[in-house]
């Protein structure tokens, strides 16, 4: 749970699969002696993971998914066994579905596109392969030249730290901006289209790291296609916008930085890990089961 609320895993899907293995590893490490003991400790387990990180729905799931199995169990040996097999399969999941998203979204960037994204929603945030990213590496391998332009991301520097890594690994060009420039660039005419991933899409809503929405207006403004990739474990059509509690994070993070203090002490400082984008400035979503273009919702 500690590498969790650090973000030494982050990323929707990727916590799907922590989820996952966090029930797994507490049956292991449990010394329960019967079902019912040991299906308590689990259940207890599964409300601390769930709560580590409140924004995103592929946690919960992955944790319910894996507590589902071991509630099914005769004994605290198949409890166990039961758990790993789970979160091994959610694991495995999360690669085939995010290599159909990508090929699904692959259709949408054009030969010669630059692409703005934001965050990190390449394989480093999943089990495999990526989301947003996984769209342009897709594009990349059917034979298409794409740029990218990466943000930094703010107060973490994920994009700067992994997307841009990411990129260079896989040989796909990238320039590495601050977010304020996105508007400008675009405004150039430097900028095709924008994609980003999410961790958790409602009826109304797209929640992503903070930006995202004002990336979605700029891209509006100046008549950019606005993408969003992401699996359908991150949709949760049941809820909207105002019933999601959107995490806020330690203020030091953004008062200093690599341990240098920016801000003054004392500094009051606002620090939402992410924003929610109204589903009409969306142009499509991207899943595995196609594209879909809002207010039409892909089938759960």
């Amino acid at each position: 749970m500690e590498a969790i609320k650090t973000l030494r895993v982050r990323g929707a899907p990727a916590l799907g699969a922590a989820g996952g293995y966090g029930i797994a590893l507490a049956a292991h490490r449990s010394h329960a002696e019967n079902t019912i003991q040991m299906i308590r400790e689990l259940q207890a387990a599964a409300d601390l993971l769930k709560g580590s990180r409140p924004t995103a729905v592929n946690l919960s799931r992955g944790v319910d998914r894996a507590l589902k199995a071991a509630c099914n169990q005769d004994s605290p040996e198949d409890i166990r066994e039961a758990a790993l097999q789970e979160a091994e399969e959610i694991a495995a999941e999360d690669i085939r579905v995010n290599q159909a998203l990508g090929r699904a979204g692959a259709r949408l960037l054009e030969d010669g596109d630059t692409v703005l994204t934001h965050c990190n929603a390449g394989r480093l945030a999943c089990v495999g392969w990526g989301t947003a990213l996984g769209v342009i590496r897709s594009a990349v391998e059917a034979g298409k030249e794409i740029q990218v332009y990466a943000c930094e991301t703010r107060p973490l520097h994920q994009g700067s730290r992994l997307t841009v890594w990411e990129l260079q690994e896989a040989g796909i060009p990238v320039t590495l901006i601050c977010e304020s420039t996105a508007g400008s660039l675009m405004r150039q005419g430097k900028i095709d289209r924008a994609i980003v991933g999410a961790d958790r899409i409602t009826r109304d809503a797209v929640f992503n790291k903070i930006g995202t929405y004002s990336h979605a207006v700029l891209a509006r403004f100046h008549h950019i296609p606005f993408y969003v990739a992401a699996p359908l474990s991150s949709f949760d059509p049941a809820r909207s916008e105002k019933d999601i509690t959107v995490e806020e994070r330690d203020p030091e993070e953004i008062c200093t930085l690599a341990g240098t203090r920016l801000a003054p002490a004392g500094a009051k400082a606002y620090n939402p890990a992410f924003d929610a984008t109204p589903l009409d400035l969306v142009t499509a979503l991207v899943t595995e089961k196609g594209i879909f273009r809002p207010p039409l919702m892909p089938p759960l």
